[in-house]
């Protein structure tokens, strides 16, 4: 197996994601593919690490590209709470852009909190969207990708 089979290739749902670089430095320590996804063409370093998805605008195209590739041994990062479903379903180590994993035993209270938001928001009485993405989520972000990264070496085969 080669070094780049043992390493866990990260994907990005790229569309409004507020970490990029921060992704792209964890991967750059590690040697770490980064597949960068999103509904358009976005500006990427010219790396050849970084490998830029575009999906085409059809609904939930994104998602469905990177759900159908994540699985044991790869790291998700998403906002997305049901991407981040399929993705848990399938193995994958899921992250959201403020460092929160999303897991099997968290996984089905998130995807009914976002529910019920959603409706408290179609019915009006919530009007506001999430608070602002701040220094202390970019860094939470950061310990938790690095520490996924890590476990994901330790586990896969020819480690150590």
């Amino acid at each position: 197996m080669s070094a780049e089979e043992t390493r866990p290739p990260i994907y990005l749902d790229a569309d409004a994601c507020p970490v990029k670089d921060e992704t792209y430095r964890v991967a750059a320590r590690y040697g770490l593919t980064v597949y960068v996804v999103a509904n358009s063409v976005l500006n990427l370093p010219r790396e050849p690490w970084i490998v830029r998805i575009v999906v085409g605008a059809a609904l939930d195209a994104a998602d469905d590209w990177i759900a159908e590739r994540a699985g044991r041994g790869s790291i998700v990062l998403t906002a997305d709470v049901p991407l981040a479903a399929r993705c848990v379903k399938s193995g994958a180590t899921v992250l959201a852009f403020t460092g929160k994993p999303f897991s099997e035993a968290s996984i089905g209270m998130t995807l009914a909190t976002r529910d019920l938001m959603q409706s408290l928001r179609e019915a009006g009485t919530i009007t506001g969207g999430p608070p602002p993405f701040s220094r202390a989520d970019r860094s939470s972000f950061l310990s938790s990708l690095d520490r996924a990264v890590n476990r994901i070496l330790r586990e896969r085969p020819g480690a150590g």
